[in-house]
């Protein structure tokens, strides 16, 4: 079954559940909501998303037994369990799926060795390593993209220090993203020091500085951002800078073994913070377009980016819910938890 036909199967499926955060914790009831990438656990009363998993790491701890339990990956402390009968075959029918989806290293090095060893010496010999750049990023699959995202992160807390932690604030990022983007909600980071303006990383990861979230007015305008960047991530792969910075040697690496060895990201952190080249502009017409995909006006972003207005007219003039109201973005008390995120 292709992956695709199998999540769309079971698109929007929701379901009760009981959840624990940590070892310590009480459970809780939540509600189960299964989409494209994740497993997002909320609250049935507020509807506020409380922990959102990725599909591909969810391990079931008790086959074949009911209820079933289910954790985000081991040794994390989090831990589900559901009765739901349509539920519990929809997650063990993904698994799988998503499972042959992951990288297998031993399978990828047989194959490409094999099957593909003269096409890989061409790229080596005949195409610039900016081709071969662009044609790993085009073969590699998403967990693959994920791990990439999640190294460099890494790599920027060394720069940056650690990505803000405080749990309400994280419950907090977690409901904005399953709020702007309820199909596939990015992994938003709020970084305390360093970075200077948004980025994003491979993996569905959207990055901002902790002054630009605490000096905001309003949620509507860090919604902005947000949008904007992943507008940006969708126009230009943020995996091909990553590569070009592991050069041709991990490169190839990746290709051919599906990891790209233990220092390739080394010092990828400190490139991105040291950038100061403008971010790429984006049209306005595919800004307001995605603000009125996402419900959320385009003139507090507009005002932020410009205060006078001049050079944000556009977004101003034309923003979709200047006269008709805006769905709310989160409430007070969630938005004052994201501003508090990095408090602890």
């Amino acid at each position: 079954m292709p992956p695709k036909t199998a999540l769309r199967k079971y698109q929007r499926l929701e379901s009760p559940g009981l959840w624990r955060e940590t070892e310590q914790s009480q459970r809780r009831e939540v509600v189960v909501g299964l989409r494209e990438a994740t497993l997002v656990l909320s609250d049935p009363r507020s509807e506020m998303a409380l922990s959102q998993w990725s599909l591909p790491a969810v391990e079931r701890l008790n086959p074949g037994e009911s209820p079933a339990l289910y954790a985000p990956g081991p040794e994390t402390g989090e831990l589900l369990e559901v009765e739901d009968r349509d539920m519990i075959a929809a997650l063990d029918t993904l698994h799988p799926v998503l499972e042959r989806r992951k990288p297998h290293p031993g399978r990828l090095r047989n194959v490409i060795l094999g099957g593909s060893a003269l096409l890989v010496v061409a790229v080596v010999v005949f195409w610039l390593p900016g081709q071969l750049v662009g044609r790993t990023a085009a073969m590699l699959p998403a967990p693959t993209r994920a791990d990439l995202g999640l190294a460099a992160l890494a790599d920027l807390g060394r720069v940056t220090g650690q990505p803000c932690r405080s749990v309400p604030g994280r419950r907090a990022a977690a409901t904005l993203a399953a709020r702007l983007f309820p199909a596939n909600p990015p992994q938003i980071e709020i970084l305390r020091e360093g970075l200077t303006r948004p980025a994003n990383l491979p993996g569905n990861i959207l990055l901002l500085p902790a002054p630009l979230v605490q000096g905001a007015d309003a949620p509507e305008v860090v919604a902005g951002y947000l949008l904007a960047e992943a507008l940006r991530a969708k126009s230009s792969d943020p995996v091909l800078p990553l590569l070009s910075h592991m050069g041709l040697g991990s490169t190839l690496r990746l290709l051919t073994t599906g990891a790209p060895g233990a220092d390739a990201m080394s010092g990828y952190g400190e490139r991105l913070v040291r950038q100061t080249d403008p971010l790429p502009p984006l049209p306005d017409e595919a800004l307001l377009a995605a603000f009125a995909t996402a419900r959320v006006p385009s003139s507090p972003y507009a005002y932020n980016l410009d205060a006078t207005g001049e050079t944000t007219l556009g977004l101003i003039e034309a923003d979709p819910f200047a006269t008709t109201p805006a769905e709310r973005v989160l409430s007070d008390e969630t938005w004052l938890e994201l501003q508090a995120i990095c408090t602890q």
